[in-house]
Order: C-alpha cells, then structure tokens, then sequence
C-alpha cells in the first residue's frame, strides 16, 4: 500500500470569486449540510474516505465537503482516494497535483481492473456491474487499511431517481440508492452526502471552479447504457411536466406500505373491518379515491 500523501498548502484555490459561483456555492453547501444533518452521515471524530474518480461529481463532493467542515461544529478527517483502474491513456499525475495542490491528504491505489473487465465481459454488453463490484471491494479494503469510518461517494439526487426507475422497469424492485448505507459484513458505512443535489449544480460547479476532469473511457463511452436511457426519459419528462422529478424525488421519502402491495411491510392478511367502529361514509367514500 502506498503512503498517505500529505499536500502542501491548505488554501482553497477558486478560480472565481463571481457573485454566480457564491450564490451556487452557498445552495450546494445548504443542501448538503441538510443531508448530512437528516441522515446523520457524519459525528464528531469521523474519517471520512472521500473517493475521487476525477469526474465533476466527485469534486464538487470534495471541495462542498471541505468547505463545511471549515464551519462544522463538530471535528472529522478527510482523505481522498482514487482507485486507479490501469485504463489506457488515464492521466495519472492530475489527481495528484490537484490534491496536492488543495493540502487534502490522499492516496492514489493502483489495481488493474480495466483487464479484468475487458477479459471477462464481451464485447459490446456492458461493463459497469462488473466494474463497480471490483472497485467497490478495493475501497471496503482500502477504508479499513486507513481507518476511515465513512465512505463517501459522489452520487447525487439524479443518480437515486435514475436508479428507482431502472429498478422498477428492470429488475421488479422498489429501490433506489440511499443516502447512508451499512455494508452487508456491518464493518462499513458508505454515505452519499450530495443525495438532495441536482446533476446540474454540479455540473455548473465544475464548470465555474475549472475542475480538472478526468472522463471515463471504461463505460463513459457505452452509448447504449439503460442508465443513459432513463436519464434522458427523466429530462424530457420533466421538460413536459417541470417539477415531475422534485415529486419523484420527494415520494422517497414519503412511503405509504399499505398503499403497495409488499406483504412483508403491512400485514395485509390480517387486515379486517373493525365493526365497532361508527359509520363514517363519507371519509371512507375519500379514501377509496386514493
């Protein structure tokens, strides 16, 4: 395992002091302190394990992260670590010099999963299972081997709606991506603290703070990704129905079990009219419109 970087200069680099990136900035922080505070992501004496692929995502997850810590009430470490995948052409020194740059402690992990994905996955089906299984174990690891207590990942509120509805259309589940999550060993504790952020904040974050983003050849490249498909039927829907993908996003949070049909989450079986009860035709008249 290679040794921590440390960094050398703890001053935050802004290319940008506009009044837009302020206003963007301060929402980003808002949103994501909310997060944080509801799902109670993250307690005094956390290390939290920020992991960086390069894209704008995970950046805006670090630098809104580091900027909430400055003010946070409370005291928790941060380490970035990026999981270099062997990928051709994948520019190795960039993280580095940023991170270094912005005095984050880090380590830079080398493990050849680009060959394992290519050798065992045909050509033309998609990577991204197999990938995200193999990276996914490299950080559990990597999180003990540095004593992180959290893990943190870049996914936004985008992600969790693209998820609920590949879940719902291809795999018959009703679930999408929390925003705290404890490992199936119990031994970890993975966090999404941009879960109420939008793709496009961070996108016009990245843009105003000139992060500098490394794309995925792995899978970034696979046009046929159902991901890519219910991204783009989300966005058209919400251009013929704006504020469709808010109530989505909102109904996650607003579960009714007797009003599906999982069995395992309301004793439906068990469910008889109680006959002591006074007439009321007209409240149960409303209900049946439910």
């Amino acid at each position: 395992m290679q040794p921590i970087g440390t960094g050398s200069s703890p001053s935050r680099v802004r290319p940008s002091q506009s009044e837009d990136l302020e206003r963007l900035e301060i929402r980003l922080c808002r949103l994501m302190g909310q997060a944080i505070a509801d799902y109670r992501m993250i307690e005094d004496g956390d290390k939290v394990m920020v992991c960086l692929s390069g894209g704008k995502d995970s950046y805006g997850l670090l630098d809104i992260l580091l900027s909430l810590r400055s003010r946070a009430p409370i005291h928790f470490e941060i380490v970035a670590v990026n999981l270099d995948q062997k990928q051709p052409g994948f520019p190795a020194h960039v993280l580095p010099e940023y991170l270094t740059r912005r005095g984050v402690p880090f380590h830079i992990e080398t493990r050849d999963t680009y060959s394992v994905v290519k050798r065992l996955i045909p050509e033309g089906q998609t990577t991204c299972s197999l990938c995200s299984r193999l990276r996914r174990g490299h950080l559990y690891r990597l999180a003990t081997e540095l004593g992180a207590t959290k893990i943190a990942l870049g996914h936004h509120r985008d992600d969790i709606l693209e998820t609920l509805l590949l879940n719902l259309f291809f795999t018959g589940k009703m679930k999408a991506m929390p925003p705290k999550l404890r490992s199936k060993s119990g031994r970890h504790v993975v966090i999404r603290p941009l879960a109420y952020v939008k793709e496009a904040d961070l996108a016009r974050f990245a843009d105003l703070m000139q992060f500098p983003i490394i794309p995925c050849d792995l899978c970034g490249s696979q046009e046929d990704l159902k991901r890519k498909q219910v991204k783009q039927m989300l966005q058209d829907w919400n251009q013929r129905f704006p504020g469709s993908n808010d109530s989505m996003f909102a109904a996650l949070g607003n579960i009714a079990p007797s009003l599906l049909l999982d069995r395992s989450l309301f004793n439906f079986a068990d469910l008889k009219a109680d006959t002591a009860s006074p007439a009321e035709a007209v409240s149960d008249a409303e209900e049946d419109l439910l």
